[in-house]
């Protein structure tokens, strides 16, 4: 079963400090919160080509991927592809400045569920939208509040 899911959110921050703070693993368990955790197989900065370590748990079982950057736009996209994972996946953010200095934030995950995701695929789709809006919330929840400046 092919998944295509896209959530977006407005966030009331400047799309660069949105964009940094989402594109940066080290910030990952603190606003996907599907994550067990997440950690960089790579030296050096963010770059095509940087892997990133995740364990989560999803849909009741434990899952660990490692996502490759695909291609980096500072402050404004992050394109991730999986290269060990349950399931091929692409992941991608997109950041958009928005009138009043706010941004949109959206994901976009798209992939073939194979195994139990295969079996489980009505629920997939849906699964993906609700943790999807979930992790923007958060990610706004973070930004918009006093704890994130």
């Amino acid at each position: 079963m092919s998944v295509d899911v896209t959530a977006e959110k407005s966030i009331a921050r400047p799309r660069g400090e949105v964009a940094a703070f989402a594109m940066d693993p080290a910030n990952d368990t603190r606003w996907i919160l599907a994550l067990d955790s997440a950690r960089v197989l790579t030296d050096g900065e963010a770059r095509p080509g940087m892997r990133v370590e995740r364990v989560a748990s999803f849909l009741g079982r434990r899952i660990e991927y490692v996502n490759e950057v695909t291609e980096l736009e500072p402050g404004r996209r992050l394109a991730m592809r999986s290269v060990r994972a349950p399931f091929p996946m692409t992941v991608i953010y997109e950041f958009e400045d928005e009138p009043g200095g706010g941004t949109l934030a959206r994901i976009r995950t798209h992939g073939d569920a194979s195994g139990f995701y295969r079996v489980a695929s009505p629920a997939l789709a849906a699964a993906v939208r609700r943790g999807l809006r979930k992790d923007l919330a958060a990610l706004k929840r973070l930004l918009e509040g006093s704890s994130a400046r």
